[in-house]
């Protein structure tokens, strides 16, 4: 099998070298403190750090965006101005106008699957948060990588773990699955990314599977540490792999 490289960012950012191309997912590039806090009213909090690098490095060499939702730490104005307008896109249906009207000008829409350069992209669903906040947060995607003779890779996306979640890991099978683990919570209430004990879960439900966890340490509504989750991971005997920005895991 064909060797992959996922490069943590910060947040959920990735840059992922897989089948010959090199994907950038969820970029979120601005300054430290170049974004509102989602705790502190009017007040610039986010994201908490600094990219490990800098910008134009994190972009060099893009081949395509997946865009799971367009909630501002997944993408920013920055990485709006920045991204090349002509680069390919692919996202849910519901992100397609604003892309272009943000200037993209190869926007995929994605509802089921969609192929880019031998690429299969499937979009997978799932709920960020309770129902209670699910019309305020609107619709989510994950995405499924998949090429002949390379790892497939679940990016879950920013969801809970509820069924939909649990039926598509054993359904997809992946060899990667990639968590949004932060705990945050929304409005200082309801909890709206996996947590610790989701995150372990995730890792029981597939032990097959690589779990790498990200959406941590990078913005202030996120109550999961890497520390926290190393612990947890400890505790129930499982194996969570929690990048620092800028690492890059290779499998």
């Amino acid at each position: 099998m064909n060797s992959v490289d996922i490069q943590l960012i910060r947040n959920a950012t990735l840059k992922l070298n897989y089948g010959g191309k090199t994907l950038l997912v969820d970029p979120m590039l601005g300054e430290k403190n170049s974004m509102m806090s989602f705790v502190v009213p009017d007040q610039n909090l986010n994201p908490t750090v600094d990219l490990p690098f800098t910008k134009e490095e994190v972009i060099e060499g893009t081949d395509a965006m997946l865009l799971t939702h367009a909630h501002p730490d997944h993408i920013d104005p920055t990485a709006i101005e920045l991204l090349n307008k002509d680069l390919p896109v692919f996202s849910q249906d519901t992100e397609e106008q604003m892309l272009k009207d943000a200037g993209f000008t190869q926007v995929t829409p994605i509802t089921t699957s969609a192929t880019f350069d031998g690429i299969e992209i499937e979009r997978t669903g799932g709920k960020h948060g309770p129902e209670e906040v699910l019309d305020a947060l609107g619709q989510v995607s994950g995405f499924v990588l998949r090429k002949s003779d390379y790892p497939t890779i679940y990016i879950i996306g920013d969801c809970l773990l509820d069924d939909e979640i649990t039926e598509n890991i054993k359904r997809i099978n992946p060899d990667i699955i990639i968590t949004n683990s932060g705990g945050a919570i929304f409005m200082g209430q309801a909890r709206i990314l996996m947590d610790e004990s989701e995150t372990v879960k995730v890792a029981q439900l597939a032990p097959n599977a690589k779990v790498i966890a990200t959406h941590i340490e990078s913005l202030d509504h996120c109550q999961v540490t890497r520390t926290s989750l190393t612990a947890a991971a400890a505790e129930a005997s499982v194996e969570v792999i929690i990048p620092a920005d800028g690492e890059v895991i290779s499998f």
